[in-house]
């Protein structure tokens, strides 16, 4: 047994590159949202792989990604309908989280998101919150692996320090 304050083990380093987040976008257009994602959680040493994959067009492709057993988060996002995070909900048992993207007035992809049916729970950020997707995923990564709880202690300490956009 490590003594406290000790040298911390190298497992959770190499598990936390076995940690999937899969993220989804409806069309090549919202990819700029996904690399937001994939960039902030690397900030956490958290993995993602990104897909194109239309509820609508290639709901194939859907199953086939929610059936990953690989994949622990999803995050899901779509402008206009905003269908794909309820569909990826529809499709696991695992975690989704849903970004509804501005697209026309953003109404319809917000309501679209945040009003699933019950049994058929989407964890909804903000328009176009692609960054508070991510976090939202580490945090729920965070329930399984301890040393991300740690990563975002030290982030949030430094929102206390100096808001993100700089001092308030």
């Amino acid at each position: 047994m490590m003594a406290l304050g000790g040298p911390k083990p190298f497992l959770p380093r190499i598990l936390l590159r076995l940690v999937k987040v899969a993220v989804l976008v409806g069309s090549a257009s919202d990819l700029e949202f996904a690399e937001k994602v994939r960039t902030r959680l690397a900030e956490f040493g958290v993995t993602c792989e990104v897909h194109v994959a239309s509820a609508h067009r290639n709901p194939e492709k859907v199953d086939r990604l929610t059936r990953d057993p690989s994949t622990e988060v999803f995050i899901a996002m779509a402008g206009l309908s905003a269908a794909l995070p309820g569909a990826v909900a529809a499709r696991t048992t695992r975690p989704v989280i849903g970004v509804p993207l501005h697209r026309g007035i953003g109404l319809d992809s917000l309501l679209s998101v945040v009003q699933m049916p019950p049994g058929v729970p989407v964890a909804a950020v903000g328009l176009d919150a692609a960054e508070n997707a991510a976090l939202l995923a580490t945090e729920i990564l965070a329930l399984k692996y301890p040393a991300l709880q740690e990563k975002l202690e030290r982030y949030r300490a430094k929102w206390r320090e100096e808001p993100p956009g700089g001092p308030a």
